[in-house]
């Protein structure tokens, strides 16, 4: 069986390192967790007010913040990663062997 030399195509593309948002927004608001915690729970505060009900309200408020700034932060680093991106040329690797069906 001889091999059938056909040209290797060859595309030109874009290469870059793009941060994936869904982390960013989660350690943001896990941050903002940590935070609500130790506002409400290690400042002396109010007796009138509980400190569960205060970390409830402060939980909403710092878990928002911090998932805000963690997507500003994922976007920061996705613009600094379109400016470091680089140009490669890749080719098609033809298959060796043809493909007859399933292996017995």
């Amino acid at each position: 069986m001889a091999f059938e030399q056909t040209p290797a195509e060859r595309r030109e593309v874009t290469v870059r390192r793009a941060p994936k948002y869904v982390p960013f927004l989660i350690a943001g608001a896990l941050a903002g967790i940590v935070v609500a915690a130790v506002v409400a729970y290690a400042a002396p505060g109010d007796s009138t007010f509980d400190p569960g009900a205060v970390f409830g309200f402060f939980l909403i408020m710092f878990a928002a913040v911090g998932a805000i700034l963690g997507a500003a932060l994922a976007l920061v680093l996705d613009r600094r990663s379109v400016r470091r991106q680089e140009r490669a040329v890749v080719e098609a690797v033809p298959d060796s062997e043809t493909d007859t069906g399933p292996q017995d």
